[in-house]
């Protein structure tokens, strides 16, 4: 077959992509009735995985709606006290839209589909009479197995949207929301703030300072903060994304390029990333991104 006729990656469907491991993970579930606070502890501990939303489902385990981190931090900025994590339930505030999608969707069908809902996130019926999640995080397996000559230097540039060490969790989520990113990078440093770790200091406060009424004002110093992963190489986007596999909460560096897996997805849609791809994993050394 010429190079010409090769199809792009992002016209290949689900089952193509992932002939081995489309559903082999299940959905996280949580009843409709449940309290947002459970929600928020929760997605305090899978936001990031390969689940990153949770799948809320009536009396007969049929999925009504999603959760993440956008619907909660939303609702915090809105309703930001104690009262309203205890006493609001989950399918007041859920994404009223169940993302769902079929083996043969195609790739760039899915992700202009999360483009349009500001989630990336969506589920999939699997061979157990349930549904697997399908994440941005995932597609870092479709970026590690692509053979190509995209490289970090190449991906679209961003500004670094970052935060002062005096602001309050206020300002903070109103950045987030003013510039449409789930991370916010600690001015003049290597550390970042994501939707994620401010669930786990709300879910935090409700358990052990109960005195704590309003959560806007809690000052950024009390925070907890992850470090972006420095890169000093211009990897290639199968290295990058073999590197990216690896780490619990994937976010990478090199000069001023900030990398998340929301922009591999966007550069999975390049025309210049083509069939075939890498049977299996190709082993990377961690330091250079060559094969092993």
């Amino acid at each position: 077959m010429k190079a010409f006729d090769k199809r792009s990656v992002s016209r290949l469907t689900l089952e193509e992509l992932f002939p081995n491991t489309l559903t082999d993970t299940s959905c996280v579930y949580i009843d409709k009735g449940r309290e947002v606070w459970v929600a928020t502890e929760m997605c305090a501990q899978y936001l990031e995985s390969v689940v990153d939303s949770i799948v809320v489902v009536d009396d007969n385990h049929v999925p009504l709606g999603i959760v993440g981190g956008y619907d909660l931090l939303d609702n915090l900025r809105k309703n930001p006290t104690r009262d309203f994590q205890y006493e609001t339930k989950v399918e007041e505030i859920m994404f009223k839209v169940v993302p769902e999608v079929e083996k043969k969707t195609k790739l760039e069908d899915l992700i202009e589909k999360w483009k349009d809902t500001r989630r990336a996130f969506a589920i999939i019926p699997n061979e157990l009479d349930g549904y697997s999640p399908i994440s941005a995080r995932k597609m870092l397996e479709i970026g590690a197995k692509c053979k190509t000559d995209i490289s970090v230097s190449s991906m679209a540039k961003k500004k670094i949207v970052t935060f002062q060490p005096d602001d309050t969790l206020g300002k903070i989520i109103d950045l987030m929301f003013e510039h449409k990113t789930r991370k916010l990078v600690l001015k003049n440093s290597n550390q970042f703030i994501s939707d994620r770790l401010i669930l786990g200091e709300i879910s935090r406060i409700l358990k052990f300072q109960t005195s704590v009424e309003y959560f806007l004002d809690i000052p950024a110093s009390q925070l907890k903060f992850e470090y972006v992963k420095t890169v000093t190489e211009d990897l290639t986007l199968d290295s990058l994304c073999s590197i990216m596999e690896k780490m619990g909460h994937p976010y990478v560096m090199y000069k001023d390029i900030l990398v998340s897996p929301w922009d591999v997805c966007l550069t999975l849609l390049s025309e210049n990333l083509r069939e075939p791809l890498r049977v299996g994993h190709q082993k990377k050394c961690p330091h250079c991104g060559k094969d092993i």
